[in-house]
């Protein structure tokens, strides 16, 4: 497998403090890779050094091949589009002068592909209208644009649809997958927002306290994420004894839910209750999603 990006042992030490503990993680060539990760486990400060805006203690990265200490990442870093933390657009210019100027940054004076660029984000016809009268929604399509100016092989997001509307979700969601499907970009993208990542992901790495703790494909995360039998009961104590007799896998989602992982005989799981004082109120089949998946690797409560 080809891979556009590796890090190896990276650890980045803020005097006391470790935000990174020997990262390795490996993103593989036409990848959307789903970065899944509490709040401080150390998600931007990895994009950060991956983007030459930090630099790593001790451990390396390889961006399509090239070492990070090789004098060739620089020109390496021009394959590649990023969005960290806030999109990086000036508020007094249009969309068309946004581009214009990140153009000249990068010293490509031919704008010809900038009106291609507007129409794929969806901001053609924004016309004189400054981007600081644009929307949420509209200026990450236009942090996208910016992005994508010098035509990168990869990009990578850090939250891009944090604070966005159900429509603004939507459409970041579909420019995203119209990327990597249409243009073959590989994606690296960092969210709190689970659900909406498990829409988009076709990899995932899960970061927990400075290190990757685990990292799989999408059809490996289906296949491990357990499917249950969900029952709400009368008495959650009593019916736990039953459970516990009947030596059966299972997990206290919430008050008197219990999710048990087996296919038990409803009928003799009722009658095990019922001899403890407890009955079912309702039995349904469960899917585990990503968060509870996360949570269950991670251990405790997440805040992503």
């Amino acid at each position: 497998m080809d891979y556009v990006l590796k890090t190896k042992d990276l650890c980045k030490q803020y005097k006391d403090f470790k935000a990174l503990k020997g990262l390795t993680m490996n993103v593989p060539k036409g990848a959307i890779y789903g970065f899944v990760g509490r709040n401080g486990a150390g998600k931007t400060t990895l994009i950060r050094i991956i983007c030459g805006i930090q630099f790593s203690t001790s451990g390396s990265f390889e961006l399509y091949g090239v070492k990070d200490s090789d004098s060739a990442i620089s020109e390496t870093r021009r394959r590649m589009g990023a969005i960290v933390e806030t999109p990086s657009i000036f508020p007094y210019l249009t969309a068309r002068e946004n581009l214009e100027m990140q153009y000249d940054i990068m010293g490509m004076p031919d704008y010809s592909s900038i009106d291609g660029l507007l129409e794929l984000v969806g901001l053609k016809n924004t016309g004189k209208k400054l981007a600081k009268n644009f929307s949420l929604g509209m200026r990450q399509r236009l942090a996208i644009a910016v992005a994508l100016c010098g035509n990168p092989d990869l990009l990578i997001f850090d939250e891009p649809i944090n604070g966005l509307d159900p429509q603004g979700i939507i459409e970041i969601r579909e420019l995203i997958l119209k990327l990597n499907k249409e243009r073959n970009i590989t994606i690296l993208i960092s969210s709190h927002i689970l659900d909406e990542l498990a829409k988009l992901a076709t990899h995932y790495g899960f970061i927990d306290n400075g290190s990757i703790v685990r990292e799989m494909s999408a059809e490996e995360l289906e296949t491990a994420c357990r499917k249950c039998v969900r029952i709400n009961v009368t008495d959650c104590t009593a019916a736990v004894k039953a459970l516990d007799d009947m030596e059966f896998d299972y997990k206290i989602s919430d008050e008197n839910v219990i999710d048990i992982y087996a296919k038990p005989n409803i009928t003799r799981l009722a009658a095990a209750l019922s001899k403890e004082g407890c009955e079912i109120l309702s039995c349904t089949e469960h899917d585990e999603n990503l968060e509870g998946f996360f949570i269950s690797l991670v251990g405790g409560d997440s805040n992503e």
